[in-house]
């Protein structure tokens, strides 16, 4: 019989990071203009939320299962720096902020990267 290994989504920092960066990203784009809504500040807030759930929903399957997860929320992730990018761009975030979420953000994916690899 395989033993499943179970993680606390709680303490892992990976998730703990993910959080973190979806909450700053609402921060950010609640000042975006209106016509943002449905396109920019949508796409941010969506990838946004889906770092931190995928890991959430994986941690209580079994280490293939989460691996998958992961996976998911990794390429959350890339997505996000994408939009950022596209978000600085259009002068809706300034230098600083871009620069502080881009490298929260590269620093999960170094933490993500890591741990996928202790699985």
């Amino acid at each position: 019989m395989v033993k499943r290994k179970r993680h606390n989504h709680r303490n892992l920092r990976i998730w703990q990071l993910g959080t973190e960066i979806m909450k700053d990203v609402y921060d950010i784009t609640s000042n975006f203009p209106k016509k943002e809504d449905f396109r920019l500040t949508s796409q941010l807030t969506g990838c946004a939320v889906s770092i931190p759930s995928n890991i959430a929903e994986g941690s209580a399957r079994t280490d293939k299962a989460f691996n998958h997860f992961l996976d998911i929320s990794l390429g959350s992730s890339f997505e996000l720096g994408t939009q950022l990018i596209a978000a600085h761009h259009a002068k809706y975030i300034t230098d600083l902020e871009f620069k502080e979420l881009d490298d929260k953000n590269n620093e999960f994916q170094r933490m993500t990267i890591g741990f996928i690899e202790t699985l």
